[in-house]
């Protein structure tokens, strides 16, 4: 597969994108949100549509911004980066969801352009970097709730972006953790542990 085929731009504020980015943005969102979904069968007692919105709400939006995080920031360095699913991860996930366990690598912003490792780096430490915002921002909401409901769509969305911020920080294969220990030791090890800080807290509040 050519990741790197030319698409007709769609312009859409500051980002660049095409139909191509923006189909496989949406497919992934919803194999993300079904194999969640599956995994938390019983939560709240909803029934499978009412996780799935649960889902998309909380696994999608930090799918979705972690990726666009790195789209925006190599597309500031005068790069073509475009989101690519993985089909076959995907399906992967949804498998692997009926077994109690997700394996999230729905795809990668495919990245062509002037990048060295520190570039690298920075473009990567941008989708963890925002899942543990978001995860600020739900456990904020947690805290300030008074209905039980959305209680425990903020723990659920504080938990699930601390896990993809750690989860994708392992320190091999193609995932962010190897490119941004290249570049800065602090920085990763920065992000790990604010990570599992957010972990034990969420230990503490559970």
């Amino acid at each position: 597969m050519d990741f790197f085929q030319q698409e007709k731009t769609i312009n859409i504020g500051r980002i660049n994108t095409s139909e191509r980015e923006i189909k496989d943005l949406i497919k992934a969102w919803i194999a993300i949100s079904i194999a969640f979904a599956v995994a938390m069968k019983g939560f709240l007692m909803l029934n499978f549509y009412g996780i799935f919105i649960v889902a998309s709400i909380t696994v999608g939006t930090g799918f979705l911004l972690h990726e666009l995080g790195h789209k925006l920031v190599a597309q500031r360095y005068g790069c073509f980066a475009e989101f690519r699913s993985f089909d076959n991860m995907l399906l992967l996930a949804i498998i692997m969801s009926f077994f109690g366990f997700i394996f999230a690598a729905p795809g990668a912003v495919m990245i062509h352009g002037p990048v060295g490792t520190r570039r690298n780096g920075k473009i990567s430490a941008a989708g963890p970097i925002i899942n543990l915002a978001l995860a600020t921002f739900f456990l904020a909401v947690l805290l300030a709730a008074n209905a039980k409901f959305i209680a425990a769509i903020a723990f659920y969305g504080f938990y699930i972006n601390t896990w993809l911020a750690l989860f994708n920080m392992l320190p091999f294969w193609n995932f962010d953790g190897i490119k941004i220990l290249r570049w800065n030791k602090a920085v990763y090890f920065s992000i790990v542990m604010v990570a599992l800080a957010f972990l034990f807290l969420r230990s503490i509040i559970s």
